[in-house]
């Protein structure tokens, strides 16, 4: 291992995320390029680094560094240097010079002792001796808190964030209650401060560690789509996660209530997430649901705000009817009975539910009533919650469709040091400017969602929801489509007849017999809906292989990487870590031209398809025209966008992915924990996409992920061709499992509740 010891003369590159730079260092009279983390260093301080030499091909030697220090200045030359770099505010290297002669190697004792003696020198003020004090004081107190956590184990990337956030105050929380800083501090969830409280000392059976695992353990349930848990199931949870006996947690429930922590609400009978056996064989207490108090309120104000909204309308039924008959003949078209009722509901409804399965004339419903709308010159807003969505319904309408964070205009919010957040510009205090909001696949809108685009819809506007209610619940908390049609507060017009065009396709017809429990014909000869038996994963693999490359390609008119296999597990021989470890080596092997980084055990190649697997509201993206001159920016990346690697940056660790809608993304390689690969997704992934073909394994697996839904799911998501490769057995054995993983969602109980 290498060591240097100097002064850093120049920072040549620095990424402010996360820290990483390129250092030119002067020591002994060489100069050495240095490259790592270093969060908190400055031109003109001292280094001791240790690390490994290593050859760039491009810029020559230099020390990858695993370890270093920042150490004080002790004689009079390093002192006017640091004091001189930049380092100070307000202190140019003349002024150092003249501050280093007067006090010599006293220089830094009387910065920190006797800070006014510094206005004995010519151009220092009071004020100024105050703020250069201030200063080293700060870097200072960095420097000893950067090693005081380092001994926690804690990262110098979080490090530099914990200090920001508490000061000095940092010291006393480690040591009496590390649990704040999985509320206060972004990056930090429960088991890293559970970690560090266990290195401080902190008993197992701490008040302060039994309330933050109940509370994690909550916020995990909100990643499975829970937006509570029940007292039973709460308690058991978070007893495997404290090793701690579910009983001892009991005391603490009404503590976190008091504390504003928690919301605990007793079920109201015919609550459709308690199942009556189990409210038959329960305890009254067991018949407690939990929330983190955060998930209430979120359902408690997305119930008010929709109750707000659902007003009723008085257009006479003969003036609809008119407008409708025109609008029929004008189009050249015939809507169906339960068309002109949905259209007639958007008259009348303040809010309005249309669902439908593929088929069914839902787009053609949505032109109409555009249309309608359009001829009275009203303003009418079209949105889908994901870019491949809001794609599809502009092609479908022929009007401008956005995602619905860029029609709530999600963007950054200044702070110290750069962007630190972000907010939708658009909610309570900005609305929406609109007459008519009409939101499509609304199975993927989660609560949180939900709760925004509400905020930002006036009393007055018209909201309507179009989804499929049979497909997959959304990805985050909630089961917002669900819970609003069942409560039975709103108009809801559900599609059902398959129009003949639609009728043609096998793809359509197929998907409603498996909605419907009928058999499909596996054997029939279709040039839509393909079968093909194979017997074990290797030779279905091979099979999905030649489809993608060989196949389908031509047959559909798309490119190999526009056609999407779907596979319902992440683990085992069709999972999807293993089949897009396979789908690289054949879609883009390796290329001495191709950059690529290992991360987490996956390897990011130049070229590779991604997904990005979280939302991360503070990325920035920027649309680009031909010269790469941005024309557009913005922020946020979200769970489920796929995009292609572009640009791969060893030596700055950066790669950038392209994004539907041409959005360009700037990732650091310490983020791909946010990326995964993309040629292989899970069928839960794929909401709200639409592929020109999707190839699909049916094989064994887990019998709770081989379901009617999942395999609904995945069939409507092809647009001209769905092949599926394995056993006929195991496609009849998930058409026939109507069993749903449950969640736990309160929002039917909060709109009943409100509408009484």
């Amino acid at each position: 291992m290498a060591a240097v010891s100097g002064f850093v003369e120049k920072i040549k590159y620095r990424n402010e995320d996360n820290g990483y730079s390129v250092l030119d260092v002067s020591a002994g009279g060489e100069d050495y390029v240095l490259v790592g983390t270093f969060p908190y260093i400055g031109e003109g301080e001292m280094i001791e680094a240790r690390g490994t030499m290593t050859e760039h091909p491009v810029y020559g030697e230099q020390l990858q560094v695993e370890t270093y220090t920042i150490k004080t200045p002790e004689d009079s030359q390093a002192m006017e240097r640091y004091l001189g770099s930049g380092a100070i505010k307000g202190v140019k290297a003349a002024l150092a010079a003249r501050i280093v002669r007067r006090f010599k190697a006293d220089t830094f004792r009387i910065i920190e002792e006797e800070p006014e003696r510094l206005a004995e020198i010519k151009g220092v003020s009071e004020k100024m001796a105050m703020s250069i004090a201030s200063q080293m004081e700060a870097k200072k107190g960095m420097r000893h808190a950067m090693m005081f956590l380092q001994q926690y184990g804690v990262s110098m990337n979080l490090s530099a964030k914990i200090y920001k956030e508490y000061g000095d105050r940092m010291y006393g929380i480690i040591k009496e209650n590390p649990y704040r800083l999985a509320d206060d501090i972004a990056g930090v969830g429960f088991k890293m401060a559970d970690e560090i409280a266990r290195r401080a000392g902190i008993v197992a059976d701490s008040d302060y560690r039994i309330k933050a695992g109940i509370l994690y353990t909550l916020y995990q349930a909100a990643a499975q789509g829970h937006t509570y848990l029940p007292r039973k199931e709460l308690f058991s949870q978070a007893s495997e996660l404290l090793k701690v006996e579910a009983g001892q947690m009991e005391k603490y429930l009404m503590d976190m209530q008091m504390e504003k922590r928690l919301v605990i609400k007793r079920p109201s009978r015919g609550q459709p997430d308690l199942d009556k056996e189990e409210a038959m064989d329960s305890d009254e207490e067991d018949k407690l649901n939990v929330y983190a108090s955060t998930y209430y309120y979120m359902e408690l104000n997305v119930a008010r705000m929709l109750h707000d909204l659902n007003i009723k309308g008085h257009e006479p039924e003969e003036n609809i009817q008119e407008r409708l008959s025109l609008i029929q003949k004008e189009e050249k078209m015939e809507l169906d009975l339960l068309q002109i009722q949905a259209v007639a509901e958007a008259v009348n409804s303040g809010l309005l539910i249309i669902t439908g399965g593929p088929g069914t004339g839902k787009t053609t419903t949505i032109n109409t009533i555009i249309r309608y709308f359009e001829a009275e010159g009203m303003e009418i807003l079209l949105a889908a919650p994901t870019g491949r969505a809001a794609k599809r319904m502009t092609e479908a309408t022929g009007y401008e469709a956005r995602t619905i964070h860029r029609m709530l205009e999600l963007s950054g919010v200044p702070g110290e040091g750069g962007i630190v957040s972000t907010r939708f510009q658009r909610n309570e205090e900005n609305p929406l400017e609109g007459d008519i909001i009409i939101i499509d696949e609304m199975s993927m809108v989660d609560i949180y969602l939900m709760q925004s685009l509400l905020k930002a819809v006036t009393v007055g506007t018209r909201l309507i929801l179009v989804g499929d209610v049979n497909q997959l619940p959304s990805v985050g908390p909630g089961n917002v489509l669900k819970d609003m049609i069942h409560s039975g507060a709103f108009n809801v017009v559900e599609l059902t007849h398959i129009f003949r065009q639609a009728a043609e396709s096998d793809i359509i017809v197929n998907a409603h017999k498996i909605n419907a429990g009928e058999r499909v014909n596996l054997a029939k000869r279709s040039r839509d809906f393909l079968f093909i038996k194979q017997d074990n994963p290797d030779t279905i693999i091979n099979a999905m292989v030649t489809l993608m490359t060989q196949k389908l390609p031509d047959y559909v008119h798309a490119k190999p990487l526009d056609i999407q296999i779907m596979t319902p597990m992440r683990k085992g021989a069709l999972g999807v870590e293993r089949l897009n470890e396979i789908l690289q080596s054949s879609l883009n092997p390796p290329d001495k031209e191709k950059p690529e980084k290992e991360s987490g055990g996956i390897r990011f190649r130049l070229g590779d398809k991604v997904m990005q697997i979280k939302n991360n509201y503070q990325i920035a993206w920027e649309i680009r025209n031909q010269y790469g001159i941005p024309l557009e920016t913005g922020m946020g990346v979200f769970n489920g966008d796929t995009g292609i690697i572009r640009e791969m940056n060893l030596f700055a660790e950066t790669l950038t992915v392209e994004f539907d809608e041409g959005k360009m993304v700037e990732y650091s390689l310490k983020q791909l924990e946010e990326l995964e690969l993309a040629y292989a997704i899970t069928i839960h992934k794929s909401q709200g996409s639409e592929y020109p073909a999707v190839i699909i394994p049916v094989h064994s697996g887990p019998r709770m992920l081989l379901t009617k839904n999942l395999l609904y799911t995945a069939v409507t998501r092809a647009r001209t061709c769905v092949c599926l490769v394995g056993l006929p057995e195991m496609f009849q054995a998930m058409a026939d499992n109507t069993v749903e993983q449950r969640r736990y969602c309160g929002l039917q109980e909060r709109i009943q509740e409100i509408m009484q």
